[in-house]
């Protein structure tokens, strides 16, 4: 499987991206990275590789420019705009549709810390294209209003150690208006950096993403 280099059209920018889809896959999981991070953070990198042994294609892209990260790395202010975040994420969503041969695949998202809120704003804007999402030490209580509306079956990954996430994953969770579930990893704190944490993460993603975009779905009135 050779990754293909994309560009993805927003407006009077393009976003880069990496498309890998596995032969026969039946679905497609898009990464929305989280505070500070791109299409190369080393751990959306180790997650998507294990989805992909599990039979799914991934696409990982920048949800900033370079220049935009640039500004972000100064005032934090780009990563915590979970409207324009999810934007992009909808446009992604929308040139994959165009542009893949198969119009038959599942879509899911991963998110990670605030990506988790622009990927549960997104999949609640366009509730008949998302089927499952996962996400990773995130901030879901940022999706705000529009927990209620999200359909596609939820996990939240939470860190043992990662205390205040929890509690806000937990509440989150109460508000969405699907299928979810909370899984709280030992011994893990935030980033998932302990030994074997990132890999128990993986394995649970491309589990939960397997089963939905695998199967054929109902959405919950």
């Amino acid at each position: 499987m050779s990754p293909s280099e994309v560009r993805i059209p927003f407006g009077k920018v393009e976003l880069a991206g990496e498309l890998i889809v596995p032969a026969g896959a039946p679905g497609l999981v898009l990464f929305a990275h989280g505070s500070g991070s791109s299409r190369l953070s080393p751990r959306n990198r180790f997650v998507a590789g294990i989805v992909r042994d599990a039979g799914l294609g991934t696409l990982l892209f920048d949800l900033l420019t370079r220049e935009e990260e640039e500004v972000d790395e100064v005032t934090a202010e780009l990563r915590f705009n979970i409207p324009l975040l999810a934007e992009r994420l909808l446009a992604a969503t929308r040139w994959v549709r165009g542009h893949l041969e198969r119009a038959d695949l599942s879509l899911g998202y991963f998110g990670a810390s605030t990506g988790a809120a622009a990927a549960l704003v997104a999949a609640a804007a366009a509730p008949e294209e998302i089927a499952a999402i996962v996400s990773r030490g995130g901030r879901p209580d940022l999706a705000g209003d529009a927990l209620p509306r999200v359909r596609a079956p939820t996990l939240l990954i939470v860190g043992g150690f990662d205390t205040p996430v929890i509690a806000m994953n937990r509440e989150a969770g109460a508000r969405l208006g699907c299928e979810w579930e909370l899984t709280i990893v030992p011994g893990a704190t935030h980033l998932f950096e302990e030994p074997g944490t990132l890999d128990q993460v993986a394995r649970l993603a491309a589990r939960w993403l397997r089963r939905f975009l695998a199967s054929p779905r109902t959405l919950r009135p």
